[in-house]
């Protein structure tokens, strides 16, 4: 859909509903010069965004922030599924790398994700468990990349006892 107007106030013009009906999101690019943006939130948190020349190094690459956005999204998800299994989590670290196509439009082909987890004690199997729910379940991220990516994953458990 295409529309051509006056510009409105569309922070409150998407339809946003819970309990299994459409949630509605909303994000905005502003271009600041050169090959430099800042992206922003409905909630008005911004991220920098940036080609990755000499010239405009300032900010994530809009692909690499993708990789960041699957990182992020899964590990709210383990943290939370661990903590909620009263599991003694001290640290988490997901290290995420992707093979992109080599030409236009250079999608990701392959992501892998490695779970370095911190502990005192952790069950491997909870660890897993609360992995394997994320990537198969949860993780918004990862269920629109599904399909398009083949998403692998390893995890490390630290001991800290």
């Amino acid at each position: 859909m295409h529309q051509v107007g006056l510009a409105s106030s569309w922070e409150n013009s998407w339809p946003c509903t819970r309990k299994g009906k459409l949630m509605g999101k909303q994000a905005s690019v502003t271009w600041l010069k050169k090959r430099q943006f800042v992206g922003t939130d409905g909630s008005k948190h911004s991220v920098v965004m940036s080609s990755q020349d000499e010239d405009n190094g300032v900010g994530m690459s809009p692909s690499q922030l993708l990789l960041v956005a699957l990182g992020g999204c899964t590990s709210y998800d383990v943290v939370n599924i661990l903590e909620k299994k009263r599991e003694p989590i001290t640290g988490l670290e997901v290290r995420v790398t992707g093979e992109q196509a080599p030409d236009p439009p250079w999608t990701y082909r392959k992501i892998h994700l490695h779970y370095v987890v911190r502990g005192k004690g952790l069950s491997e199997k909870a660890v897993r468990g609360a992995i394997a729910l994320s990537e198969e379940k949860y993780c918004s991220v990862a269920a629109t990349l599904r399909g398009k990516a083949e998403i692998t994953w390893e995890y490390t458990i630290i001991d800290e006892t």
